[in-house]
């Protein structure tokens, strides 16, 4: 089992910066695909980025702007958030699978999502 909480979520102006961080329980933090889902009202939960084993991979509308990464030692997900727009609103959930995660079907472990709102 994988326990995750997400914290760094806000209010932000369009063009401003946030960073999320994931804290997740567990001995076996660094051989987990890790990555960030977001969900905005009315939408589907959608992909933003993973990594797996030093591997990244991201979504084409966060290219350049979002950045993840992670620190094995302290069993902790980040994801730099950057040139923010309005579009970006939404639910950010971490997430943890067993293998690679490209959709939210194949994530085995959820956090509760912090909220991320850009203001225009």
């Amino acid at each position: 089992q994988v326990q995750l909480v997400e914290s760094g979520g806000g209010l932000v102006q369009a063009g401003g910066s946030l960073r999320l961080s994931c804290a997740a329980s567990g001995r076996t933090f660094s051989s987990y695909a890790m990555g960030w889902f977001r969900q905005a009202p009315g939408k589907e939960r959608e992909f933003v980025a993973s990594i797996w084993w030093g591997f990244t991979s991201y979504a084409d509308s966060v290219k350049g702007r979002l950045t993840i990464s992670r620190d094995n030692a302290k069993n902790t997900l980040y994801l730099q958030m950057n040139s923010l727009k309005p579009e970006d609103t939404a639910v950010y959930y971490c997430a943890a699978g067993g293998g690679a995660i490209p959709r939210p079907a194949k994530v085995d472990f959820w956090g509760q999502g912090t909220q991320v709102t850009v203001s225009s």
